[in-house]
């Protein structure tokens, strides 16, 4: 497996597997809409933002994208596709952003998770912290983790 930064070309493509993460969870296609805002990978997120994907010889199998907000890092994306969960395409890139979050010295790593992806972040060391609003759903709650960098 190697991490290398995407192509401008390959944000469409890093959208959809975005997308495809987010329905292994079994949401509607309703929910998936309301998501689709925040599953796409803009060019403004390649130009603003860290953005690595993870590939081997049968492509594509997960991205990440990182933030800075402030002294924090915040975790904008983390996307393994479904048929590749379970190979630890998650904590590599997981661990790519605590190093580079760290290197660029941010105090901490925020992640705004989806319920069913929390457990995952805790046990690759985020604490829960409280709960934030959904940016696609009203009336919706995530779950809110702060990863210690220090």
């Amino acid at each position: 497996m190697i991490l290398r930064e995407p192509k401008s070309d390959e944000l469409a493509a890093l959208s959809g597997l975005c997308l495809r993460s987010k329905a292994h969870w079994g949401y509607s296609g309703d929910m998936l809409k309301a998501f689709e805002g925040e599953l796409t990978v803009t060019p403004q997120d390649l130009a603003d933002d860290a953005i690595m994907l993870a590939e081997d010889k049968r492509g594509v199998a997960g991205v990440v994208q990182l933030s800075k907000q402030g002294e924090d890092a915040v975790l904008e994306k983390l996307f393994v596709e479904p048929d590749r969960l379970g190979e630890g395409t998650g904590k590599l890139l997981y661990v790519w952003a605590c190093r580079v979050a760290r290197e660029n010295g941010a105090r901490n790593l925020l992640i705004d998770s989806d319920p069913d992806a929390a457990g995952f972040y805790e046990g690759l060391g985020a604490v829960r912290s409280g709960t934030v609003k959904s940016g696609s759903i009203p009336g919706r709650t995530l779950p809110h983790l702060v990863h210690p960098l220090g």
